[in-house]
């Protein structure tokens, strides 16, 4: 295998594995995945400006989004790798599915978009290092997202 379908091959992997254990509540698994601290874009959902945070932090607040809900489904595809030494930008088209059963409304809430991903080169592998999510559209109940953190 050449280096550079080797390095695809993990960046798609890393990738994709963040969506994995997020669904599945893997908190400690998240950790290796990311570089120290993480700059996060999530203005198109949000508003704001980018925030770089350090990676527990990150990791937190996704574990306190994600733990009032009944389940999520983040599907990852159409991957795109561009390396450049050290550093690589990947793109992938996502949908991410959040269900909490509630009495305020819809039981679900569904983003689907863009991710762009800022990854570095480690001793210890491919990690991310920057997140970037474009929303393209949604459907359903947001209120899910406050009723979630309400319910921890």
């Amino acid at each position: 295998m050449t280096d550079h379908l080797r390095d695809r091959y993990e960046i798609v992997e890393l990738c994709t594995r963040m969506g994995w254990h997020l669904d599945h509540c893997q908190w400690d698994e998240l950790v290796d995945l990311f570089t120290d601290e993480i700059r996060l874009d999530y203005t198109s959902l949000n508003g704001g400006e980018p925030v770089t945070l350090p990676r527990k932090d990150v990791i937190e607040k996704w574990r306190s989004n994600r733990e009032g809900l009944a389940a999520t489904q983040h599907l990852v595809s159409n991957q795109l790798v561009d390396v450049d030494g050290d550093t690589a930008e990947a793109t992938a088209m996502f949908q991410a599915t959040h269900l909490l059963p509630n009495e305020f409304g819809g039981p679900l809430w569904t983003l689907a978009g863009e991710y762009r991903y800022a990854l570095l080169r480690t001793a210890d592998g491919w990690r991310i290092k920057g997140l970037t999510m474009s929303i393209i559209w949604a459907e359903g109940n947001r209120n899910i997202r406050d009723l979630a953190v309400q319910a921890d």
